[in-house]
Parts: structure tokens; C-alpha cells; sequence
């Protein structure tokens, strides 16, 4: 009989053994692996972790609180995230907050500012000619709006992607100036029409200071109130009609005081020097009546495409607003002569109730108007100060959009207030930092974005606009600053003009 051979307790004992060695290198050899892919997963994801804060240096994420936090991409550093809107508005929308901003009341100055150191013949040579170089010069800028591909909301974000960051803060520091000095000029020309209303029915008027600080505080709520450029369209039609209303009654009021004035003087006094420093005043004042130095800022809030609707708003401030605040200004000039006023409501010989109608309609269009001049001031402030993944008016941005707003309104009322010259604001800010925003900025733009492909005749064009212009600036300012001296000497601080 044959003995079945069955495995031994030790060939058993070995054979597991070897089973179980293998299979702990194969444990072993499949937790290596898994230890490799992760930690090639974990190189390779901190790989893309590096790549994305290095995108993110170039790139930023302007969110808009206004629409809850919609994301638009921009590339330079230069950009920064906005908390207003963009890409939102209509051109036709801008077209009428072009109109109705610029036919404020500020136009109710220009017929002394621009025209009686002029003269006819060169005024209406010199509202012609800058009419025509201020709209080319702005449709230049607004084809700038876009280059190679990226979106420039602000002036100085454009300035800085094109020439470095001295030139953004450049364009930064005239810009502000600017916007605040204008912001200034529109506190006065409010409290000016606050209290010829309260002069035609009290015989001891109140003082100009009272009607200033009144004025500042309206401005402040309704800053608070729209906090934003955008945020004006429901109120565009209102400013509308109370535009129309005292344009009517001005034109109406104008043409029956000119034909009883026949003894109308248009000579242009004063010495020699006088007459040629107020000129370049006068220019400085056609230019600030035709243009604002913050188109990119205005742009940002145009649908695309950008460009074309800018324009298309452009064509309609050129065409039906320019045709308003000239003719006022013109009208004006030819019914009071030299002798008129530098706030148009003082000659209107009445009845009287037109006259308080125009000035509570001038002031209350200045409220709405004022918003557009000062909206990127705001906009710098809440894009610094505001969380912009949160709604505007959330717990913690609305306590600092009202400080903001404070802060900026009760600072400019107080400066007003002291130092209450109109015509000194327009000048000044016109001459100082108008003219390069406007001329020489968009043809330094020009030579430096086209400059290789351009021809030369355009070449010579824009450096032409470029030396002229800076001249200008320099001569206009100068007399802007001597008539800032010329009135301290005449005025005091807090003067009851």
C-alpha cells in the first residue's frame, strides 16, 4: 500500500511564510506607489498654487457690489477691483448725463467768463475752435479705451499701462484736483442760488456761508443716496426737465432784457496786461464748458462695445448739448454786454417769479449734475474703504460709505466757505490740469501706442497738440493764480460775495 505523502508542518509553515512575505511587498510596494502620486499630486498643486498667485499679481478681480459681486477680469497691475458698476449703461443713457451735466449751472458764469474778455469776434473765433479740438481730442481718448485686449476703466489705470507708474499718479493728482476744485465751484453756484431766492423775499438775507453749508449737506445725501455714476439713470429725467425749465425761461428772460438794453457796451477794459491774462482765462473756461478730464471714468460704465458708444455719447454732448450751454453763454454776452453778471440769474430783470423759479431749478439740477464730476473721487474712496464682496449698503459698508461721503462733502464746503470765488475754481482747475488731460494725454497716448505705425503727418499733429497745449496750460495758469490773488486782496476769508 502506497503512503500518502501529505505536506509537513514544516514545508507548511514555510510555504506561509513565503506567502506572507510576498504579500507585505506587495503592500509595501503599492503603498510606495500611492505615497509617489500623492506627493507628485501635492508637487504639481503647489506648482499650479504658484502659477495662480503669479497670474494674480498681473490679474485682478473687479467685483461690483452693486450687482452682488460680478466678476470682470482685468490684466495689468495698474488695474485695481472697482466697487462700482462697469459695462452696464447705455450709450444713450451717457449721451443724456453728458447733456444735462454739462448744461448745469455753471453755464450761468460763462457769458462773463468767456466771452467779456474776448470780445465777439475772438470769442466766438475761440468757442469755435476749441469746440471743435475738444471733441476730436476726447474721441481720441475714448479709442484708448481698449488696448491689446484689456479694458481701462480709470485715466491714470491707462496712463500707468502705457508710460509706468509716475505717470499714473501724475495723471492720479490731476484728475483729483480737478474733480475736487470743481466740486468746490458747484457747493458755491448752489449756495449763490439758495440765496438769491432767500434775497428776493427777505430784505436781510442770509449770509452766503448759511446757503453754502446747506447746499454741501444736500450734495451729501444725495451722494449717499446714488452712490454711484450708474445709479444716476433714475434720476437722468428729472435733471432733464429741470434743465429745459430754466433754459426756457433764461432764453425767454434774455431776449426781451436785450432788446430793452440798446446801450449794450462789448469793449474790453482794463490795461494792457489785464486783457491778455484774462484772456487766457476765458480759454481756460471755454475748455472747462466743453470737457470734464474723466472720460475713462465716464467709458467704464458703457455695454460694450465701449468705444462705439462712447462716441455715439459724444456726438450727442457736441451736437444738442453744446448748442445749449453756447447758446446760453452767447445770448447771455449779447443782452448785458461787458457789464454782465458773473451769476446770469443777478440781471434778469424778472417777473420775480420766474426768477426764484430758475434759481430753485438751477440748484436742484446741480444736485444731480455735481454727482457725475465727483463719482470717481467715490469711486476711489469705496474701492479702498468698502468690502466688495459685500452689497453697498451691507452693516459694515454702509457706517463707511457714510463717513466717506461725509468726510469728502463737509472738507469741500468748509474750503468753499472760505474762500468763495467762482470764476477763480473754473479758471484754475480749466488751466492746471484740464488741458494736459484733455489735449497733450491722448496724443502722447497716440504716438506711443501708434507711433510706429503712424504717418508722419500725424506724427507732427500730435506733437504739435502736444507743445501747444502745454504752453497753454502754463499761460492759462498763470492767470488763473493772479486772479486768485487779485481777489484775496479784495475779499477776505468767508466773504459775503
Amino acid at each position: 500500500m502506497l503512503k500518502s505523502h501529505e505536506p509537513s508542518h514544516h514545508s507548511q509553515s514555510l510555504r506561509v511564510s513565503y506567502q506572507d512575505d510576498f504579500f507585505v511587498f506587495v503592500l509595501l510596494e503599492k503603498w510606495v506607489f500611492q505615497r509617489s502620486i500623492s506627493t507628485a499630486k501635492h508637487s504639481v498643486r503647489r506648482e499650479m498654487e504658484g502659477e495662480r498667485k503669479n497670474v494674480e499679481k498681473s490679474k485682478t478681480e473687479a467685483l461690483s457690489v452693486e450687482t452682488g459681486g460680478s466678476k470682470i477680469q482685468a490684466a495689468h497691475q495698474y488695474v485695481q477691483a472697482s466697487a462700482h458698476t462697469t459695462d452696464h449703461d447705455s450709450w444713450g443713457q451717457v449721451g443724456l448725463l453728458l447733456v444735462t451735466s454739462f448744461n448745469c449751472g455753471y453755464i450761468l458764469s460763462f457769458s462773463n467768463l468767456m466771452l467779456v474778455p474776448l470780445g465777439w469776434l475772438w470769442g466766438v473765433i475761440s468757442l469755435i475752435l476749441m469746440a471743435i479740438i475738444t471733441s476730436y481730442a476726447n474721441w481720441l481718448l475714448a479709442g484708448f479705451h481698449i488696448i491689446d485686449g484689456h479694458r481701462f476703466i480709470r485715466y491714470r489705470d491707462l496712463m500707468g499701462f502705457v508710460f509706468g507708474r509716475k505717470m499714473y499718479y501724475v495723471t492720479w493728482v490731476l484728475q483729483y484736483l480737478t474733480l475736487v476744485l470743481g466740486n468746490m465751484g458747484f457747493i458755491l453756484l448752489g449756495g449763490r442760488a439758495l440765496k438769491e431766492i432767500n434775497s428776493d423775499f427777505s430784505n436781510s438775507p442770509m449770509r452766503l456761508q448759511e446757503f453754502i453749508v446747506i447746499t454741501g449737506a444736500v450734495y451729501f445725501i444725495f451722494a449717499f443716496m446714488v452712490p454711484t455714476m450708474s445709479a444716476m439713470r433714475s434720476w437722468l429725467g428729472a435733471s432733464t426737465i429741470l434743465t429745459s425749465i430754466y433754459i426756457v425761461i433764461l432764453f425767454t428772460i434774455l431776449a426781451k432784457d436785450g432788446k430793452n438794453n440798446p446801450k449794450r457796451d462789448y469793449k474790453i477794459h482794463g490795461s494792457e496786461a489785464d486783457k491778455v491774462l484774462n484772456a487766457f482765462g476765458a480759454i481756460a473756461a471755454i475748455l472747462v464748458c466743453n470737457t470734464s478730464g474723466l472720460l475713462p471714468e465716464i467709458q467704464s460704465t458703457l455695454r460694450k462695445p465701449a468705444i462705439k458708444n462712447m462716441r455715439k455719447a459724444l456726438y450727442l454732448q457736441y451736437s444738442i448739448g453744446l448748442a445749449i450751454y453756447y447758446g446760453v453763454s452767447l445770448v447771455g454776452y449779447w443782452a448785458y454786454g461787458s457789464s454782465v453778471s458773473e451769476y446770469l440769474p443777478k440781471e434778469l430783470s424778472g417777473p420775480k417769479w420766474a426768477k426764484v423759479l430758475t434759481n430753485a431749478t438751477v440748484f436742484l439740477q446741480s444736485i444731480i449734475s455735481q454727482h457725475m464730476f465727483c463719482a470717481p473721487i467715490h469711486e476711489a474712496l469705496d474701492t479702498r474703504f468698502l468690502k466688495l464682496d459685500e452689497s453697498m449698503y451691507s452693516k459694515h459698508n454702509f457706517k463707511r460709505l457714510f463717513a466717506l461721503r461725509a468726510l469728502l462733502f463737509s472738507t469741500n464746503t468748509l474750503i468753499t466757505t472760505m474762500f468763495p470765488f467762482m470764476g477763480d475754481f473754473v479758471n484754475l482747475f480749466g488751466s492746471f490740469a484740464l488741458f494736459p488731460l484733455t489735449f497733450v494725454f491722448p496724443s502722447m497716448i497716440f504716438l506711443k501706442v501708434k507711433g510706429k505705425t503712424a504717418k508722419v503727418g500725424e506724427k507732427a499733429w500730435h506733437w504739435v497738440n502736444i507743445v501747444i497745449f502745454s504752453l497753454l496750460a502754463i499761460a492759462t495758469t498763470v492767470a488763473a493764480l493772479r486772479l486768485i490773488i487779485n481777489n484775496a486782496r479784495v475779499y477776505h476769508f468767508f466773504a459775503n460775495t
